[in-house]
């Protein structure tokens, strides 16, 4: 089966591009020689199937970036047989120097001109063919974004692949590539994203540009409460009702013990956590709008200057944003930087983002304890917090974890993403979320069950309970924070994964839906609410992100620190929080 590889710059499209032509066939693979995983999928082109690669987005290979040299470990050990350049046809004359860096690799290449609507909508006209022989290799227009020109490109890898091409001249220069594109690309003299520079004047200015961020964030967060907190109740009514009228006759034969695990264990955790899958969905619906429209991009410009007196930059707060979704990819992310300091110190606080699972843990909590009206600033205040312990934690750190690495960032323009484009964005990440919470949850529930119902003859959920007496050791040091045994024990499980706190509350409780949510209002107030919800904030991460630390940073020293610091900062945050709130 023949290889190919795709290849670019930051922000051309190329992520969406292979979006485009492999659906969602896509897996992650660690390659020999390499410790990153790339994203690969199988392309079916006529009669033969053929491997697509996503290789990193880089400038040039002449560098000495983690990102170059993963693309040249991955050429030098696995065999290629084409690569696919992507650039921005808007920008053509600047980034075909990216091909004078390949062609000493010896790979055929093929140049796809993406972002052809952009080009076209700027005046600019390209003479492909011309440019094609001026080059020595294929060239092909298309927009991924609108899907024009993928199945043009599909016939040109198969004929590509079957009448194999020549490599580029090793020995093409900058020069030679300026003089193709002179030649055979045509820019109007007032060319330019008009929209994109009267936008920008206001989105960065420098007073006003974090505010109007921070702005747009909190009527997201509005804009999914007000749309999903129907659906969500609606949900609940419906797993509710199922288990009352069809699912609890049909088993009424059953064991008690038996019928406990289900009903109590695994129906109530996964009930309850469908439950919210609605407002997960609309979560990462919007966030893939705004970070496809490039205004992700101005969020890590507007930050850097703040950044870099807490010894980050830019790139730092785009992994933290990245975190939100993730802490995982966000940790494997930080490769790009050349600085060791800078990583280490950017894998400190990447943890401390409000990632998806914890996500789903506050939505709980906030639609059990706060009304609609001001559960949006709630989840907002989360946000603000989540960052502020990042900046904290860096402030505290930076002199341990020196940077000496320059920001280099590029803007792209602002885009309307297509419909299609956001959904399958969002698709992607709600299944992942999915997939990885899932498997965690229906272990965590069941254990929940066994802790809450062991040993024999004891009450469930008492405190003769396994998980009574863990609560109750623990509690001491707890207690202060205005948590009880109860959300303890979902604490303990938390740390396996975050995902199966409230699957826990539900096996806790025995309730699921609507009653655990009337059930923990009962149980607790807004203050405990709020103090556990800033602990599920900032203290321990999930096993995952523990690995991935670990695999990352190559030091078990460090793996130890970044574990016990959040832990101590999550105790005195809410302690301080809790003890202040009960004393007004």
């Amino acid at each position: 089966m023949k290889r190919v590889a795709l290849i670019g710059m930051p922000n051309v499209g190329k992520s969406t591009l292979f979006n485009r032509l492999t659906g969602s066939h896509v897996k992650a693979g660690n390659w020999p020689g390499i410790t990153v995983d790339l994203y690969s999928a199988k392309l079916l082109l006529g009669a033969d199937i053929v491997e697509l690669v996503d290789l990193p987005g880089v400038y040039d290979l002449r560098g000495h970036t983690e990102d170059q040299a993963v693309v040249s470990t991955f050429i030098a050990r696995n065999r290629v047989d084409l690569m696919l350049v992507v650039i921005n046809a808007s920008q053509i004359e600047r980034q075909l120097r990216l091909v004078s860096s390949l062609a000493p690799l010896g790979v055929p290449l093929v140049l796809i001109l993406n972002m052809a609507d952009e080009a076209a909508a700027l005046g600019i006209r390209i003479e492909c063919e011309k440019l094609s022989s001026r080059m020595g290799m294929p060239v092909c227009m298309v927009s991924a974004k609108r899907g024009h020109g993928l199945e043009q490109l599909r016939t040109l890898i198969r004929t590509s692949l079957q009448e194999p091409l020549q490599p580029p001249r090793a020995d093409i220069d900058e020069r030679a590539l300026d003089a193709a594109a002179h030649a055979c690309v045509f820019v109007p003299a007032q060319a330019t994203h008009a929209q994109t520079e009267k936008l920008d004047r206001v989105l960065l200015h420098p007073w006003l540009g974090l505010p109007i961020f921070f702005g747009v964030m909190f009527l997201l967060f509005e804009a999914i409460f007000w749309v999903g907190k129907p659906i969500q109740d609606a949900m609940s009514w419906f797993f509710d009702t199922l288990r009352n009228v069809a699912l609890v006759p049909l088993a009424s034969g059953l064991p008690e013990m038996v019928r406990g695990l289900l009903f109590d264990g695994l129906y109530s955790g996964l009930a309850t956590v469908a439950s919210f899958v609605p407002l997960i969905i609309l979560f990462f619906l919007c966030m893939a709008l705004v970070e496809d429209t490039g205004y992700l991009s101005r969020a890590a410009f507007l930050m850097d200057a703040l950044m870099s007196k807490f010894g980050m930059d830019g790139r730092s707060f785009v992994m933290i944003l990245m975190g939100f979704g993730c802490n995982v990819p966000a940790l494997m992310g930080t490769r790009v930087m050349r600085s060791r300091g800078l990583r280490l110190l950017t894998m400190l606080v990447i943890p401390l983002s409000l990632c998806s699972a914890r996500l789903q843990v506050f939505l709980f909590f906030i639609a059990a304890l706060f009304p609609t009206r001001t559960a949006p600033l709630v989840l907002f205040s989360l946000y603000l917090m989540s960052i502020a312990a990042a900046m904290l934690t860096s402030l505290v750190f930076k002199r341990r974890f020196s940077n000496n690495d320059a920001l280099v960032l590029e803007m792209p323009p602002y885009r309307l993403p297509t419909l299609s484009q956001v959904i399958l964005r969002g698709w992607h990440e709600v299944m992942h979320f999915l997939r990885r919470a899932t498997r965690f949850i229906v272990a965590g529930v069941v254990l929940v069950w066994v802790l809450t119902h062991f040993p024999i003859g004891a009450a469930p959920a008492s405190a003769q309970t396994w998980a009574g007496q863990l609560g109750a050791f623990l509690n001491p040091v707890l207690s202060p924070l205005g948590i009880d045994p109860q959300l303890t024990i979902a604490l303990i499980f938390g740390f396996v994964a975050k995902e199966i706190v409230i699957g826990s509350l539900a096996v806790i409780y025995a309730r699921d839906g609507g009653a655990l949510l009337s059930a923990l209002a009962d149980h607790i107030n807004w203050i405990q609410a709020y103090s556990f919800m800033l602990f599920t904030l900032i203290y321990t991460p999930c096993l995952s992100t523990i690995a991935t630390i670990r695999t990352e940073a190559k030091n078990r020293a460090y793996t130890v620190f970044a574990v016990v610091w959040p832990l101590a900062l999550a105790w005195v945050v809410s302690f301080v929080f809790y003890q202040t709130a009960i004393s007004i």
